[in-house]
C-alpha cells in the first residue's frame, strides 16, 4: 500500500432532509453551515419533493422545517456572484435561479395537501418568502423575518409577491423598503404567521397542527385550498360565483354526504377522501 493515506470521500449530507410521520410529510433544509441558503440544487430538491408529495394520496399535509440555528436566509448569494463571469454576466443565469424560485413558491400554494412552516430562526429574503408561501406557519417565539435586500442593493421583489400576499401593504412595504427584521411576535400581529411557540417546540407544534388538519377529509382539504386562493384573486361578484359552485360541488362529494349525516347523528364521520 502506498506510505500515503489514501483519502477517502466523503459524502456531502442531502440539501434536503426527508422524513414521514404517518400521514404527514416533513420536509427539513439541511444546510445549516450555508445557513440553509437556497442553492439551486436544494431549490430542485424541494421542487422534485412536492411534485411527489403532490401525486402521493397517503400524504395528507405537509411541515417544512430546518436545521440549524437559521431557518432560511434566502438565495445562495455566493452561488449568485460566482456566475458574473458568465459571457453574459450572469443574467441567464440569474433568471434562471429566480423562475425556479418563483415555480417551486408556487407548488407550495398548489399542492393539494396543507403545508406548515415550522421555523425556528431567522427566515430572510427569499426565507421569508417560503414561510409566507406556506398555508401555516408556527415560529419559535425567537425566531425572526425581514426582507433585507434593500440593504445589499437587491430589492426583495420575488419575496414580495408572497409578503404583500400575507400582510397588509404598509406593513409589507416597511419590511420591504427598510430591510429591518420583525420578531416573532410581531409576525404574528401582521398575519405573516399563525403563532408563537416557546423556542424548540416550534415543529413539535406544527406536527400537532398538522396532525389535526390530516384528521380531515384530504378530498375536503384539497378543494377548499385550492378555491381559497383561487377565490382571493378574484373580485368581490366573481370570489362568490366561484365559491358557490364550489360550494355546490362539495355538496355532492360523498364525505360531504357522510360528514353532515354524522352531525346530524352525533357520531366521528368516516371519510374516504372523495
Amino acid at each position: 500500500m502506498n506510505a500515503q493515506t489514501a483519502r477517502v470521500a466523503v459524502p456531502s449530507p442531502p440539501a434536503l432532509v426527508r422524513e414521514r410521520e404517518q400521514d404527514i410529510a416533513i420536509l427539513i433544509l439541511n444546510r445549516p453551515r450555508a445557513s440553509n441558503s437556497l442553492s439551486e440544487a436544494l431549490l430542485g430538491g424541494l421542487s422534485d419533493a412536492f411534485s411527489e408529495i403532490a401525486a402521493d394520496k397517503a400524504i395528507r399535509a405537509v411541515i417544512l422545517a430546518a436545521n440549524g440555528p437559521v431557518f432560511c436566509a434566502g438565495h445562495d448569494l455566493k452561488e449568485l456572484a460566482a456566475r458574473r463571469s458568465d459571457a453574459d454576466g450572469g443574467r441567464g443565469y440569474f433568471r434562471h435561479v429566480m423562475t425556479i424560485c418563483s415555480a417551486m413558491m408556487q407548488q407550495i400554494v398548489n399542492l393539494p395537501q396543507p403545508v406548515v412552516a415550522a421555523v425556528q430562526g431567522m427566515a430572510s429574503a427569499a426565507g421569508c418568502q417560503l414561510v409566507a408561501s406556506c398555508d401555516l406557519a408556527v415560529a419559535s417565539s425567537a425566531a425572526k423575518f425581514a426582507t433585507p435586500g434593500v440593504d445589499i442593493g437587491l430589492f426583495c421583489s420575488t419575496p414580495m409577491v408572497a409578503l404583500s400576499r400575507n400582510v397588509a401593504r404598509k406593513h409589507a412595504m416597511e419590511m420591504l423598503l427598510t430591510g429591518e427584521s420583525v420578531t416573532a411576535e410581531r409576525a404574528a400581529a401582521i398575519g405573516l404567521i399563525n403563532r408563537t411557540v416557546k423556542p424548540g417546540e416550534e415543529r413539535q407544534a406544527a406536527l400537532a397542527l398538522a396532525r389535526q388538519i390530516a384528521s380531515k377529509s384530504a378530498f375536503v382539504l384539497k378543494i377548499g385550498k385550492q378555491a381559497f386562493y383561487r377565490q382571493a384573486e378574484l373580485g368581490l361578484a366573481d370570489a362568490y360565483r366561484y365559491a358557490a359552485e364550489v360550494m355546490t360541488e362539495n355538496m355532492m362529494a360523498r364525505d360531504a354526504e357522510e360528514g353532515i349525516c354524522a352531525f346530524i347523528e352525533k357520531r366521528d364521520p368516516s371519510w374516504e377522501d372523495r
